[in-house]
């Protein structure tokens, strides 16, 4: 067998075959990997945490070895095995996602990191240790890093979505009356159903700030602070 990859060449034959020395090094690189991104979930109190993200991860990395195996000793040219493990991950990711009272999706973020968990997976399964750290770093990245940058954008963003809570229905005309007086354009408003039998009226509410005072000065965060001072505003907050 050729060894292409960079720390198989390094380590020796070995570590590129289904050796006992290579299946410790897999696994061991499978679960830490997999350990430090459930720990990430996990701190941050999402449903996927520390041993969802070992469980699925050293089942994908089994699986690698697996077809690895009946490649090397049938001939196989189908890695059976890690499909399946691909869409068995990808359809228990679904089950993270949670769709809220608020009209919004939570989850997302941990479902596709628990399929790309999965991969990494696989990844280290096959021996191919190169991609599984650097696929690692860049994923822990996505997770722990980006998000900063992200809510930076959104908060500067020309559009954005609240979640509108107000003491009754009649108040929706003058809540839309100042809003545009602060220069902001409403795109879309949409009642939530979930509160309909809770004596509050609730809305979902699409704005796009049209002002340039605001576009220049103004974020998200200081535009809705001057909404909460309005009498007739039980609650209000960014969808996000």
């Amino acid at each position: 067998m050729n060894i292409i990859d960079p720390i198989s060449n390094l380590l020796g034959n070995w570590s590129a075959e289904i050796t006992l020395g290579s299946i410790f090094l897999r696994l061991g690189l499978t679960m830490l990997f997999s350990a430090i991104l459930g720990c990430e979930r996990a701190s941050k109190r999402h449903s996927a945490g520390l041993r969802t993200f070992m469980i699925v991860s050293l089942a994908a990395s089994i699986a690698g070895m697996a077809d690895m195996f009946l490649i090397n000793t049938f001939g196989l040219s189908f890695a059976f095995i890690s499909v399946a493990v691909v869409i068995a991950s990808a359809s228990l990711s679904n089950s993270s996602i949670v769709f809220t009272a608020k009209n919004t999706i939570k989850g997302l973020t941990t479902s596709v990191s628990l399929w790309a968990c999965a991969i990494l997976g696989l990844s280290t399964g096959f021996g191919f240790y190169t991609i599984s750290i650097i696929g690692f770093l860049v994923l822990l990245c996505c997770l722990s890093i980006f998000p900063r940058i992200e809510r930076y954008l959104k908060n500067r963003s020309n559009h954005f979505e609240i979640h509108l809570e107000l003491d009754n229905k009649n108040s929706l005309p003058r809540f839309m009356a100042t809003i545009r007086e602060l220069g902001l354009r409403i795109d879309d408003i949409e009642i939530n159903s979930a509160y309909l039998n809770s004596g509050l009226s609730v809305y979902t509410v699409a704005l796009t700030i049209k002002s340039e005072e605001l576009k220049k000065y103004k974020t998200h965060n200081e535009i809705i602070e001057a909404m909460k001072s309005l009498d007739y505003v039980n609650h209000i907050e960014e969808m996000r």
